[in-house]
């Protein structure tokens, strides 16, 4: 698949919004931290990946009832869904120069019901001439097996065209509007629930 860029300028992919907002102290900490022990773009990629994928919890998987949607947040409470986890890793991407987009997939169950959105992040590396999709979900259920990789894809979950899920080929600079209004209007996880979006 080929991968589209929202926005042909670069640099939209390393600045600071609302949600990636990588110039707030958390973010920079937590970026500071690992790049002391993975100085250089690769493995501090892999390193904020695994970060964000194994020490937060999606917030399903724990039983978490907080929403959030800022990385900081994300990082500083330890909690989140597939979006907000992938807002913290843009930002831990950013923060470090690197860029780093939002993108997409909709699954659904096998008989093509119950269709969801899911946030993955992109990044391009240096010397790199393609963008490489990286799920931080988190490997829960048992089979799920994302790993760091940029050579071949190595995400939480391969599409099934014939079950209705897509993968979205979009490179968004800033979260979907339609992922971060859900976001932020949950009061609560059993709320956001009931209100995520099942295509974008």
């Amino acid at each position: 698949m080929e991968l589209i860029q929202q926005n042909p300028d670069i640099s939209a992919y390393l600045t600071a919004d609302e949600a990636v907002d990588h110039g707030h102290p958390v973010v920079r900490e937590t970026s500071d931290r690992l790049w002391a022990e993975h100085p250089d773009a690769y493995s501090y990629a892999k390193a904020a990946f695994e970060f964000v994928r194994d020490a937060i919890p999606h917030s399903h998987d724990s039983g978490d009832l907080r929403v959030t949607w800022r990385a900081s947040d994300v990082l500083e409470q330890g909690t989140g869904i597939c979006y907000a986890k992938s807002h913290a890793y843009a930002a831990l991407l950013r923060a470090r120069g690197i860029p780093a987009a939002l993108c997409y997939q909709r699954l659904a169950d096998d008989d093509g019901s119950d269709p969801v959105i899911h946030g993955l992040v992109a990044l391009k590396l240096p010397g790199e001439e393609k963008w490489a999709r990286q799920d931080p979900r988190g490997n829960v259920p048992p089979g799920v097996d994302a790993q760091f990789s940029v050579e071949e894809e190595r995400l939480a979950w391969a599409v099934r065209p014939d079950s209705g899920e897509v993968d979205y080929p979009v490179l968004h600079a800033e979260p979907h509007p339609v992922v971060l209004a859900v976001l932020q209007a949950a009061p609560d996880r059993p709320y956001l629930w009931r209100t995520l979006p099942t295509e974008l």
